[in-house]
């Protein structure tokens, strides 16, 4: 395993000119399901993708690699099997929920596994916020906010990696879908109660999706999925907010969360932009407008650009830089490794 940290350096192993036949592997591992794409290594187009639902595990030594590749290891032989039959694969790139700070087993197990799997030589094991930043900025200097079940904020100079949440629903992802859901739930219980700052129509939702109220701790706290559990409120949420003060109020706060991690990352200068991906900005403007006005607040005179594709595209570009270019992103021993 080689690590180092000039951004541009191609990985050793990877061929100066690319064959034409050849393919590269682009995984996401994100709180509510896994996705691996097929792409030509020469141009990165996309070949076919599968999709398996629920996360991967995280155990007492992280994320799991065996439910890992359990998972990914039969959705790339079915890829293969229909679009690319015999075809060598060149490298792979894996964006992972948690890898920073629960992807050491990841990164121990995943690059050996892929060799012997399907020849790879080379695997970038990335955070999915440096997955969500390659694709919707590429190489260019700014900053990311990747919203989903949880929340990441990620900036760079293209020296280097800033980093704000993503601590998980415990400890953070403050303004993320399972932070807005975990609100919404809470207020349908003050409302359960008699408690101030309850919302009568959230509770109906609630005991619409979950049955009686009452009920709901014992339904909720043994899942091991809660993050997409909770997460799966948020929309009911934002379908409140337009007539309901308390639904709009966790939204507004969403938004103030969300604008503060994004302002701890961006770097300063111009040429500076930030990107919202994920699919927590598909709440729509319930959660936009407020957003929108936040980071004007926090970030004035910073563009705000819309993402050029999503976090397994980014995975792509990851993976055809290896196999081409090289990656122009920089290395970090926690958020992306060469391997």
């Amino acid at each position: 395993m080689e690590h180092r940290n000039d951004p541009r350096h191609q990985p050793p192993g990877t061929p100066a000119g690319v064959p034409a036949d050849a393919v590269v592997v682009g995984v996401d591992s994100g709180g509510s399901g896994l996705r691996v794409a097929l792409a030509r290594a020469s141009d990165g187009t996309v070949l076919g993708r599968e999709t398996a639902p629920g996360p991967v595990r995280t155990g007492p030594a992280g994320i799991s690699a065996a439910h890992f590749l359990e998972s990914v290891l039969p959705a790339v032989a079915s890829l293969r099997a229909r679009g690319a039959p015999g075809r060598p694969v060149l490298a792979a790139a894996v964006g992972a929920a948690g890898m920073a700070t629960l992807g050491e087993e990841l990164r121990a197990v995943l690059p050996g596994a892929f060799a012997d799997a399907w020849g790879v030589r080379v695997t970038a094991l990335a955070a999915d916020a440096v997955t969500a930043y390659a694709g919707a900025l590429g190489a260019r200097p700014g900053a990311v906010v990747a919203g989903g079940t949880g929340l990441i904020a990620l900036g760079t100079d293209l020296t280097g990696w800033r980093r704000a949440d993503g601590w998980g629903h415990l400890l953070g992802d403050c303004g993320s879908g399972a932070w807005i859901g975990r609100a919404g739930l809470e207020a349908a219980m003050r409302a359960y109660d008699g408690r101030r700052g309850g919302s009568a129509a959230l509770l109906a939702r609630a005991e619409t999706l979950h049955g009686p109220a009452a009920g709901l701790p014992a339904a909720l706290y043994p899942r091991t999925d809660r993050p997409a559990v909770l997460a799966a409120f948020a929309p009911e949420v934002a379908a409140c907010a337009g007539a309901d003060p308390v639904a709009a109020g966790i939204l507004e706060r969403a938004a103030e969360h969300i604008a503060d991690a994004a302002e701890a990352v961006c770097p300063p200068g111009p040429g500076s932009v930030v990107a919202l991906t994920g699919g927590l900005f598909r709440l729509g403007e319930p959660l936009l407008v407020p957003l929108r006005a936040a980071l004007a607040d926090r970030l004035p005179g910073v563009g705000a650009v819309a993402p050029a594709g999503d976090p397994l595209d980014g995975a792509v570009t990851l993976a055809t830089g290896l196999a081409g270019a090289g990656i122009r992103l920089p290395e970090d021993p926690a958020l992306l490794r060469i391997a």
